[in-house]
């Protein structure tokens, strides 16, 4: 039997499974520290579709039509950077969680949250960017809310959105819906936004001609879902923990295995050097203008071309397969021959990026 909010609300809290002493960096890293606070601690007392596997967006049914409902904060430093800015982020962000939830994005609400002293101009800048992205993603922002915070709270201006979109009836996207020999489709190189933000701060001596990948997918799923809508089985954009954590995700949530071909994964030269020279894999690094898509072999070629034939998917590729074993767990195969385990985000090594 299903927990209601009202009942799980009512739980004591020896039935919560978060033993954490204090809220660190990495609960909100989107990797393993986030999965055990929403899991241990948000869904047990908040109940409803939170005891179900989580996914970009929730989904409700209104006069026989589904729509997908989203929420999301953005918290990226700093607030430009090449290729984008935190308004710009905020309407694809939200954007890209309802159309991987098989949604045409419709409305968004937009909330700032703004720190004392910062320049008009500066909150300007953000509000039009804000417009020209929404422009640019066919989406109309409807409504918001605004508060001010004391000087040094708030990075400058904090951005939370919600977003609604309508549902595609043609496609049922969940882990559940994954085969065995279901095929593992990328849009594009990884890793871009996470290290564009880094090198950004100056945080590391590296010069590299590097932008953020920020943009909406829709058009890509758009495709996607015209050439080969029923048998898209899963999607999500891997944001924060990058594709490691998306793919470690659906091979817990499907209980199969997903085997990645390395070399098929587009990797730029400046990300994997600055990951090199970092310790850090390119799989755990956000991405905001790229999705994972898992479809059924016999559609494989046809939702590639699908995905290449719009401007900006020219490099999507498949990059791996589903497969029952090893259950619930992610290997990558190198071109050598040899294999390893790519497990989610541990820790937050790059915090304030979207």
């Amino acid at each position: 039997m299903k927990t209601t909010a009202a009942q799980a609300s009512a739980a004591p809290a020896s039935q919560l499974r978060f033993r954490d002493p204090q809220i660190e960096m990495a609960h909100g890293a989107g990797g393993k520290a986030s999965r055990r606070l929403v899991e241990g601690l948000f869904a047990p007392l908040l109940g409803g579709a939170l005891l179900e596997p989580l996914a970009d967006a929730a989904t409700l049914e209104l006069d026989g039509t589904r729509l997908a409902l989203t929420a999301d904060s953005f918290v990226v430093r700093p607030l430009r950077f090449p290729g984008g800015s935190i308004g710009e982020l905020a309407v694809n962000g939200t954007v890209n969680d309802l159309a991987v939830s098989a949604a045409r994005p419709l409305a968004l609400l937009v909330t700032f949250v703004i720190e004392e002293g910062i320049a008009t101009a500066t909150l300007e800048a953000e509000v039009r960017a804000i417009a020209d992205a929404a422009r640019r993603a066919g989406v109309e922002v409807v409504g918001g809310d605004t508060k001010v915070v004391e000087r040094g709270n708030a990075d400058g201006m904090y951005v939370t959105t919600a977003g609604v979109g309508r549902v595609d009836p043609r496609t049922r996207c969940a882990a559940s819906a994954v085969r065995p020999g279901d095929q593992v489709l990328l849009s594009g190189p990884i890793g871009d936004h996470g290290i564009t933000i880094l090198l950004a701060r100056g945080d590391i001596e590296l010069e590299a001609e590097l932008r953020s990948d920020t943009r909406s997918v829709y058009p890509m799923v758009e495709s996607l879902l015209a050439a080969a809508a029923a048998d898209v089985h899963w999607m999500r954009d891997p944001t924060r923990g990058g594709v490691a954590t998306a793919l470690n995700e659906l091979a817990r949530d499907s209980r199969l295995g997903v085997v990645l071909v390395e070399e098929a994964i587009s990797v730029r030269d400046a990300v994997r050097g600055a990951c090199e020279l970092l310790g850090l894999d390119p799989l755990h690094i956000a991405n905001e203008g790229q999705f994972l898509a898992v479809v059924a072999p016999a559609a494989a070629e046809a939702a590639l071309a699908a995905v290449r034939s719009v401007p900006g998917g020219e490099a999507a590729a498949i990059i791996g397969e589903v497969r029952e074993q090893p259950a619930r767990t992610v290997l990558a195969a190198a071109a050598y021959g040899g294999t390893r385990v790519v497990d989610m985000l541990v820790g937050d090594p790059l915090p304030r990026i979207c």
